[in-house]
């Protein structure tokens, strides 16, 4: 199983101190976490992508992981989430096949379509076709990534004729694809109707809500003949501060928690901790919280936890991150271990799916076509 961080990349004043981190200070401090994370033993860091104030994160996540790739060596890089529904697939296609060479394979993506309504008209689209945008965008961004040749019509943008896109995917096989939802069941069928995985970013919501979600996707994964429900790709969202004494803990994260901009000024820190995956104490309660959450949904694939926000110092988070590593993760693969079916696969990575597709490839498609036209000579 694979446990990670994924973080929001949020502009958050910290309540104790009254700073406020720059821009820059907040995208160094980004940086120096998801180096921390593979540090500590973790294997997944992933990053949202924002376009708008209070958020430092990337308008094109790529810019990001490419540079964390470059500053690491084993960690899984990953997004949480890249907007299927705003962007154009043509060029999510082009960008995160890059960052997969790049990176030499240990890349993923989570789509989704966001929680910012205001994006869509910044990018010339209409917030009430939402689930339209998302179907048809993932269904040309899978044409593009599986097919060196393609012509294609839709609804939402021009028509393409002969068109590659370039690089191809790393050794023939393209990036792995986790469809991020809360609350869309039509986000679910289509992850479970490509057999993709499907990530419930469950940080807000009470786990009977997660419950039948995921229920729903395995189900339906099953139903389109890519394995038995239990089968089914999942991952799940998680939001912890710990400290080794639980009052501690709770003292230390209650004013970030009251002035969070979010869900501060709301629900008092022991309303929010009961009724969703928000976990504040020792590491053993974090551990016993997580471990089980299979009770709940099943053997899953991926545990991402969000530790980096509210205005949390990049000290205090290098010390979550050091807790994460040494006190919780290691306890959590064992006890995720323990009794897990053999028949339910890990998450899949770079080389489970280069291996299942029969071997590395040279996937370059060496064309004639020149660059003004892109037409070929040899046609004319």
């Amino acid at each position: 199983m694979q446990f990670g961080i994924f973080t929001v990349g949020d502009v958050t004043t910290d309540p104790t101190t009254g700073k406020t981190p720059t821009e820059h200070e907040r995208i160094k401090a980004t940086v120096a976490i998801a180096k921390k994370a593979e540090e500590v033993g973790l294997d997944v860091f992933a990053t949202g992508e924002h376009h708008n104030p209070p958020f430092a994160a990337p308008a094109n996540p790529t810019v990001l992981l490419s540079h964390i790739a470059a500053a690491t060596e084993r960690i899984t890089l990953s997004t949480s989430t890249t907007l299927i529904t705003t962007n154009d697939p043509v060029r999510l296609a082009e960008d995160y096949a890059y960052l997969q060479h790049l990176a030499d394979g240990r890349m993923d993506l989570m789509l989704g379509r966001g929680n910012t309504g205001p994006v869509y008209p910044w990018f010339g689209r209409d917030i009430r076709q939402g689930v339209e945008l998302a179907v048809e965008n993932y269904a040309l961004l899978r044409k593009l990534w599986d097919e060196d040749v393609v012509s294609w019509q839709g609804k939402f943008r021009t028509p393409l004729q002969g068109f590659t896109s370039t690089p191809r995917p790393l050794d023939g096989v393209a990036p792995f694809v986790w469809h991020g939802s809360i609350r869309t069941p039509e986000i679910a069928e289509q992850a479970a109707y490509y057999g993709d995985g499907f990530f419930h970013n469950n940080i807000f919501w009470p786990i009977s809500h997660t419950k039948q979600m995921v229920a729903l996707y395995r189900r339906r994964f099953e139903h389109y003949g890519h394995g038995t429900a239990d089968q089914a790709i999942v991952g799940l969202g998680g939001q912890v501060f710990m400290a080794k004494n639980s009052q501690d803990a709770k003292n230390q994260f209650r004013p970030y928690f009251n002035n969070a901009p979010v869900y501060g000024h709301g629900p008092s820190m022991e309303d929010f901790t009961e009724q969703t995956p928000l976990t504040v104490g020792s590491p053993q309660e974090v551990i016993d919280r997580y471990a089980a959450m299979r009770e709940h949904v099943g053997d899953y694939q991926r545990q991402l936890f969000l530790i980096d926000h509210a205005g949390l110092p990049l000290k205090t988070v290098l010390e979550q991150l050091d807790m994460l590593g040494e006190d919780v993760v290691p306890v959590l693969r064992k006890e995720m271990a323990a009794g897990r079916p053999t028949h339910v696969p890990d998450a899949p990575t770079h080389a489970s799916r280069v291996a299942a597709a029969g071997g590395h490839k040279d996937s370059t498609v060496y064309a004639d076509a020149e660059d003004v036209t892109g037409a070929s000579p040899t046609a004319q």
